[in-house]
């Protein structure tokens, strides 16, 4: 039913929680699978000398985080017997990185955690999972706590 799916993950738990029922799913359908974890390449807005230093560090720092999530991501599904590929995406927002991985990887279903923010801290925070579902054209699975 489905071949290819797309699991964005940002290290979390609840991301983890996601990783296995996609793993699971790939094992039922036969499915590929690509984790994806986005970073935003210019998270800063600004000039000056020690603009350049800051971008380098985040940089740095975003890209170690990405591939330790990723590599987390791969363990669990390798070991479940899924075919699995990792991509570091970027975006200004997670949302748009989701997004153009969908296009990218040809996935057809996208298996992905919530938080389940509520209230104010949802109005501050935002909701990358609400953004996507209402942005895609592709079944999403949700997976919550």
């Amino acid at each position: 039913m489905f071949k290819h799916i797309l699991v964005p993950i940002d290290g979390s738990d609840i991301a983890s929680l996601a990783v296995a029922k996609a793993a699971g799913l790939a094992k039922t359908f036969g499915s590929a699978v690509t984790a994806l974890y986005v970073v935003d390449p210019y998270p800063f807005t600004g000039v000056g000398a020690d603009f350049a230093y800051g971008q380098a560090q985040y940089l740095s720092a975003a890209t170690a985080e990405a591939n330790a999530a990723l590599e987390k991501a791969r363990t669990e599904l390798t070991a479940a017997g899924v075919q699995v590929s990792t991509v570091v995406g970027e975006g200004h927002t997670v949302h748009d990185g989701i997004l153009s991985a969908v296009l990218s990887t040809g996935a057809d279903l996208i298996v992905m955690g919530s938080h389940g923010r509520r209230g104010l801290e949802k109005l501050v925070l935002g909701s990358v999972t609400q953004r996507v579902l209402g942005a895609v054209h592709v079944p999403v699975l949700v997976v919550r706590t």
